[in-house]
């Protein structure tokens, strides 16, 4: 299953709201990704350009898509940058795969 690392940004409203009532924001977002047929692998607050970080594993990207797309709808975060994660084996199989395709490939404006 394709694994999904997410980072993104408090809203100053969420901040607020959260100081007054702390919660564990993993939590709401174990369950979304639950109903998508995902798992929560981690989450983390961060410092520095974005204040989260998760780590999710999701059937595919349109559920992905869906969850941010409802996550983002809520209000309370922004600026969601999402990258696919692949494993050294899974990276290794795309090396071995791109070594086959390599040589019959010319660059733009090769030739």
């Amino acid at each position: 299953m394709p694994i999904y690392i997410t980072q993104g940004r408090y809203t100053r409203d969420a901040i607020k709201g959260m100081l007054i009532k702390p919660e564990d924001r993993a939590d709401p977002l174990a369950r979304i990704l639950a109903k998508v047929g995902g798992k929560l692998i981690g989450y983390y607050l961060t410092f520095g350009e974005y204040d989260f970080l998760s780590i999710a594993e999701v059937p595919n990207d349109t559920q992905m898509a869906a969850v941010l797309l409802a996550a983002g709808s809520s209000g309370g975060v922004t600026d969601l940058k999402t990258t696919v994660a692949m494993t050294s084996i899974e990276a290794k199989g795309a090396f071995a795969a791109a070594s086959d395709l390599a040589p019959g490939y010319k660059a733009p404006g090769g030739t």
